[in-house]
């Protein structure tokens, strides 16, 4: 293990090989060796052939396919790669969207990812993505709440269950805060 990590991720490698009596490592070479090409093909394999949890499996699939920013030294890097080239103009969107979370409440984990940012309380409740050089979907996790014009069902993320699209700032409004912050209480 990367003496490096951050503590959340060794935490997480530690109770693995606890759990299971193999260390992360070989975990790692488990899912390489299902030669499978896909993030969500490797975790399905890790549940469903090896029992692992979630969790888990979700950290090993993005250890082998070094894909999430949590795994990373720099989180950052990340966001300033989604940000960089035909999509910095977008920039500002994500910074406005963050910020505003951030005011909700100091327990907001910001889990950068390779395509999008994941925001988390206890659960993951939001996913902000520069989807297209003129667009950043905002995902919501909403259960039960109906679609609309603009609150669209699905998402880019399994773990959002709507959508919406932001192309400039003053998509910011009133109705997607309410939206993002019955989300953000949702998710307490």
């Amino acid at each position: 293990m990367a003496q490096n990590e951050p503590s959340e991720v060794r935490a997480m490698k530690e109770s693995l090989q606890a759990k299971t009596g193999k260390p992360f490592d070989e975990w790692v070479e488990i899912a390489r060796a299902s030669k499978l090409a896909k993030h969500g093909e490797v975790l399905k394999y890790l549940k469903d052939n090896h029992g692992l949890g979630h969790g888990y499996a979700n950290l090993v699939a993005h250890t082998l396919f070094a894909s999430a920013a949590v795994l990373s030294y720099d989180r950052d890097a990340f966001i300033e790669q989604q940000y960089a080239g035909a999509k910095a103009a977008l920039r500002p969107i994500y910074d406005k969207v963050l910020s505003i979370v951030l005011a909700f409440g100091d327990d907001v984990e910001i889990a950068p990812m390779k395509a999008y940012v994941s925001l988390r309380r206890k659960k993951q409740f939001l996913c902000i993505q520069p989807s297209t050089k003129d667009r950043v979907d905002v995902g919501i996790k909403l259960k039960g709440a109906a679609p609309t014009e603009r609150l669209l069902e699905g998402g880019f993320n399994g773990m959002v269950s709507h959508h919406v699209r932001v192309n400039t700032l003053d998509d910011i409004d009133e109705q997607l805060l309410a939206w993002i912050r019955q989300a953000y209480d949702g998710a307490g």
